[in-house]
């Protein structure tokens, strides 16, 4: 693999005549908003237990299947091996240049970069790699293999590694350990900290003519364990590295303490849950308050063997819920979206689904302090949203509005005039018990679900439905097929959750904006493209402080809430996992973004 790109714009900048890069103080971590909570020289993460015991074995169970153990290549974007670069259980084989606390809303950490460089106006940021840092097979990690990934990553890589470059107007190598990013007008505030989560390949042992092709051989990488056993399809074996380079690092202290990882993988949900009954895997978050309520009656939580435990949520609800396609002629008009959000019967569902264990959700942000629920705009909200007169509802922008509470009949009349209303607007009658369009075609459309429980709540729904002559089907796929047609947008409707963060940026992009919307493979489900939108992202990306921040970021859920692109549902206000008796947490709350399972460990590890 050559160095084009790099060659190009360097000799670019030099014949422009640049000016010398410039100088920045080296700093330990970067925060999009203020300074790191950690010093310098901090010992260990707050979150962790730094003397926690290494050894064991803990064996995970996720729903899916794998052909590739390349995580970064567009052939294995649906079915690639957890583990190899998914930080939820810690990026096992690949690392980034920077680590994110789990404790703060978005500061990162110094990991392959033992400092970085960067100025006020984030105008380009230099990434320092910690002299200490190797590869697998003992080779120094070095700023070549950065610009080699990054090369790479864009000619062969999937989204989002394959875009990084575009906002990047020069990558220069300063010296064997040092690689510099200057960034374009296409950059925002927020990307620096992107790219720092940018992981790296060794040039060595990378061979760039295959590297978009699948495979289940095992790579080099710098993290702290290695791939032992594959069994394509169902298992995936981790060994913990004796020589991991980084694992006497303050970062790494009280982390990676498992000396084996397992992953073991399910056709459904259903016979995930079985497994873990039966022993199979270690570890369960359960999303499910039916299943959290009613299905622990197995005898390994009656002796004590399973231990359940809540954790109370410090971070935004997310939106789980219908997702419009407005890609489809039936779902343009927002006020066919308006009345088919007022005909779902949240009250009844909670009550005769849920043992009413869950919260209705009004916000993309609900119950943190960048919800714009409940609140009227502020002055800098207005100013994002004046250029925009029609994109917010009157009662959204003045805090007033709220959804409908129905009387839990699943017919309750009120609210069913109130949708029947806004349809006659937009040019609908009931004939002969059915909705009619203009045209005279009947209201008709297909929802797509993935699961026993996404199919009974949608039943539940086409009952509310039919009450106005709209007929919905169901249809209920296995786990390929769903993510195959989510990511060519075939559906009419769809059952998705958006997970949200304290430090919502750029992947708000490949979700909401207008770029995004033909794109396959991108998360815009709902086929969004507002200018609106776009907007309200840009000033959340370019906010220089807190409060311009939250208010950016109010205006932006206030635009998607008044765009009804998604019928909310609902939310837990906490989080649940089982576990096995002999894995133990850190004790004390949670980090900020929860249960952290990277520094999880086995009691049961022999010293």
């Amino acid at each position: 693999m050559n160095r084009v790109l790099a060659t190009v714009v360097v000799l670019a900048g030099a014949l422009a005549g640049t000016m010398p890069p410039a100088q920045a103080e080296p700093v330990h971590g970067i925060a999009m908003h203020g300074e790191p909570a950690l010093p310098a020289d901090f010992s260990h993460l707050p979150y962790v237990n730094p003397d926690a015991p290494k050894g064991g074995k803990v064996t995970y169970g996720v729903v899916g299947t794998f052909d590739s153990v390349r995580p970064f290549i567009v052939r294995s974007m649906r079915t690639h091996a957890r583990g190899v670069v998914d930080p939820e259980f810690g990026n096992l084989i690949y690392e980034t240049l920077m680590q994110r606390s789990q404790d703060e809303p978005f500061t990162l950490y110094g990991l392959l970069a033992e400092t970085v460089e960067w100025d006020e106006d984030r105008s380009f940021i230099q990434y320092n790699i910690n002299p200490a840092a190797r590869w697998s097979d003992g080779e120094p990690v070095t700023a070549d293999d950065v610009i080699f990934t990054m090369e790479l990553l864009k000619e062969k890589g999937r989204p989002p590694y394959s875009t990084r470059l575009n906002r990047v107007s020069r990558m220069e190598k300063i010296s064997e350990l040092s690689v510099r990013f200057t960034f374009n007008e296409e950059s925002n505030r927020e990307f620096p900290l992107i790219l720092s989560l940018s992981p790296v390949l060794p040039e060595h042992a990378t061979d760039p003519e295959t590297f978009d092709q699948s495979t289940l051989e095992p790579g080099i990488g710098s993290g702290p364990y290695l791939i032992s056993e594959i069994k394509p399809g169902e298992r995936i074996s981790f060994s913990r590295r004796d020589d991991y380079w980084a694992k006497d690092l303050p970062l790494k202290r009280g982390i990676d303490n498992y000396d084996e990882i397992v992953v073991e993988y399910f056709l459904s949900e259903t016979a995930q849950f079985e497994a873990f009954k039966k022993g199979v895997f270690d570890i369960y978050p359960d999303g499910s308050a039916t299943n959290w309520t009613r299905a622990y009656d197995f005898p390994a939580v009656t002796n004590g063997e399973v231990i359940r435990k809540e954790y109370v949520s410090k971070t935004p609800s997310g939106m789980y819920g219908f997702v419009f396609n407005t890609r489809r002629p039936l779902f343009q008009d927002v006020r066919v979206r308006r009345a088919l959000t007022l005909l779902f019967d949240f009250e009844w569902a909670n009550r005769s689904l849920y043992n009413n264990s869950y919260t209705r959700t009004h916000s993309f942000w609900d119950g943190s302090e960048l919800s714009s629920y409940g609140k009227p705009a502020d002055q800098r909200e207005r100013e994002i949203l004046a250029p925009f007169p029609d994109a917010v509802s009157a009662d959204i922008l003045d805090g007033t509005w709220t959804l409908p509470v129905t009387d839990g009949s699943a017919s309750d009349r009120k609210v069913q005039r109130a949708a029947l209303t806004l349809l006659q607007e937009a040019g609908f009658q009931i004939k002969g018990g059915k909705l009619l369009g203009a045209d005279g075609q009947p209201f008709a459309f297909d929802l797509m679900t993935q699961n026993e429980g996404q199919e009974k709540l949608a039943v539940a729904f086409q009952r509310s439905l039919a009450a106005l002559g709209i007929a919905m089907s169901i249809r209920t796929v296995d786990d390929a097929q769903y993510q195959q047609r989510s990511q060519t947008f075939d559906y009419d409707m769809i059952m998705k959750s958006f997970t949200s963060s304290l430090s919502p940026g750029a992947e708000q992009l490949t979700r909401w904006g207008s770029a995004s919307r033909d794109r396959e493979g991108s998360f815009n489900f709902a086929g969004v493209a507002s200018p609106a939108v776009d907007a309200a992202i840009d000033a959340m990306l370019n906010a220089r402080t807190a409060d311009d921040f939250r208010s950016s970021v109010r205006a932006f859920d206030r635009v998607l809430m008044s765009g009804h692109y998604v019928i909310p549902a609902f939310h837990l206000g906490t989080a649940r996992v089982a576990h096995r008796s002999r894995i133990a947490a850190p004790e004390g709350d949670p980090p900020l973004y929860g249960y952290y399972l990277p520094a999880w460990w086995d009691t049961s590890a022999k010293p």
